[in-house]
């Protein structure tokens, strides 16, 4: 019964951990996706060249 506990345990921290980082990974996409982009378009390069 003990190492089943301890089974189970361990896999919801696993998982737990898993969730993390996959929040992680989506938030720098997002953070690169905005920062990427920054000064691509016409009216940003436009506006630098002033």
């Amino acid at each position: 019964m003990k190492k089943f506990f301890g089974l189970l345990l361990g896999a919801i921290a696993g998982y737990a951990v898993w969730v993390k980082i996959q929040q992680e990974r989506e938030e720098r996409d997002i953070w690169a996706e905005v920062t990427d982009s920054f000064g691509q378009t016409p009216e940003d390069q436009a506006a630098f060249a002033e």
